[in-house]
């Protein structure tokens, strides 16, 4: 949500960044919102004169009274009667125009970076750099859930008949292997001097309209029936929702903080031959990262966060790039975001494991997460978050990675105290 001053003072930067994400059909929301700011601005004048008019006709009555002047406090009764009336056609109307503004102002996305690429849709992102030398063996490198199968490590008919499609159980080393990922990601955030947090895996509704937009709850969030509860898409929505209405000493950012999390998830959309397995589910782990910090140093932050990730993988021997998302494929609240792609030897090309992003002052500005400055000024917060590690995605880029010819997986060094000491994993099944 972007502050109603901007948007007053440069409509016409409001309405390119709506061109710029393709979103024309929201242009007529921009004069709307003007018309309903000062129409705002004009009902609360009218109210806050009367109510002040009404107080101090209030306290001449009784001295009126006092001083036996009953007529001349009968005429200043029925002042404040009149004002009330008034006041009773207002205030509703005040109520009506602030939550039509604010649903509004909702639906206008977040002014985007500069930097940002323009195009419609995600075929438009631009590639920035890739780390690690990607390979094709010349053996054939199976579809992840052969591979898992080996290792008699997943079952997945079972999981449709307890829970349906997009569920799964992992057995053995498999799930063992699916831990010891998460478990190093999450030291490897604490020894990068990030705080380890387990929060709630259930939000109320406030906060998830706080941290996203009306079509990302749609298409992503589970709602608890007959409780205003919904289950987490990811850690970030009550990592973020923590802060909400907090007054936070600037002395005292960044709060750098990592968190564990099972994530819930629709999934609406096309499901294509690569997302069926384990790609696209409705229940994965993941290890995320949060940072709320000043604005002028949200840029900084931005490129920490997506290097961990990267960092993070080359550790493990997986080649991976950094993707710049173009300005069609940012989620409104978004100020600028890049994935972070696996290569996939058996596909021979990247796919997304991870996703980096700064939303700016947004989600602070619907969740009223403020900083209060050295000087005594207040200001918003930026916020910004990208994932560590998100098995079983990040699960099948170290299979396909450390299958060997003979059906063996390698287990990289780093994870290897996760795995009692492991050196690789042997096949069941041959």
């Amino acid at each position: 949500m972007i502050d109603i001053k901007f948007l007053r003072e440069h409509p016409d930067a409001v309405r390119e960044n709506i061109r710029k994400k393709f979103q024309d059909e929201k242009l007529p929301l921009v004069d709307e919102v003007i018309a309903l700011d000062e129409e705002s601005r004009k009902t609360q004048a009218e109210a806050d004169q009367l109510r002040s008019e009404r107080n101090s006709i209030s306290k001449r009555i009784g001295s009126l009274m006092g001083q036996g002047k009953k007529e001349e406090a009968e005429q200043a009764k029925q002042k404040v009667s009149d004002i009330n009336k008034r006041l009773a056609e207002l205030e509703p109307r005040e109520a009506e125009i602030a939550e039509k503004l604010r649903n509004d102002m909702m639906v206008i996305p977040q002014m985007i970076d500069a930097t940002v690429p323009i195009g419609r849709d995600d075929s438009c992102n631009v590639e920035i750099e890739k780390f690690g030398e990607p390979r094709v063996p010349d053996y054939e490198i199976p579809y992840h859930t052969d591979i898992m199968e080996r290792f008699h490590g997943i079952d997945l008919d079972s999981a449709h008949k307890v829970a349906g499609n997009g569920f799964y159980y992992l057995m053995g080393d498999i799930a063992r292997l699916h831990s010891a990922v998460l478990s190093y990601a999450r030291d490897f955030m604490i020894d990068r001097g990030f705080t380890y947090v387990i929060p709630p895996y259930m939000i109320h509704s406030n906060v998830v309209t706080g941290v996203m937009s009306f079509p990302e709850m749609d298409a992503m969030m589970y709602k608890i029936e007959g409780e205003d509860l919904y289950l987490i898409g990811t850690s970030e929505h009550s990592m973020i929702g923590r802060f909400i209405d907090s007054m936070n000493d600037e002395e005292k950012l960044p709060y750098t903080l990592t968190s564990y999390s099972p994530c819930f998830r629709k999934e609406k959309g096309a499901h294509g031959l690569e997302e069926r397995g384990v790609y696209r589910i409705h229940q994965f782990e993941k290890q995320e990262m949060i940072v709320i910090c000043r604005p002028e140093e949200s840029g900084f932050w931005y490129n920490k966060l997506w290097q961990n990730t990267v960092d993070l993988f080359r550790s493990m021997d997986i080649p991976v790039r950094t993707l710049e998302c173009c300005s069609g494929d940012l989620a409104d609240l978004k100020v600028k975001s890049c994935d972070v792609e696996a290569w996939s030897p058996r596909q021979k090309k990247y796919f997304e494991v991870g996703s980096c992003s700064n939303l700016g002052d947004a989600q602070a500005r619907r969740l009223r997460i403020r900083v209060k400055g050295t000087d005594g000024k207040k200001y918003l917060a930026h916020t910004l978050n990208n994932t560590v590690a998100a098995p079983p995605r990040m699960l099948i880029a170290l299979l396909e990675n450390q299958l060997q010819e003979d059906g063996s997986v390698r287990i990289p060094e780093a994870l290897r105290p996760y795995m009692g000491g492991k050196a690789e994993l042997r096949p069941e099944i041959e």
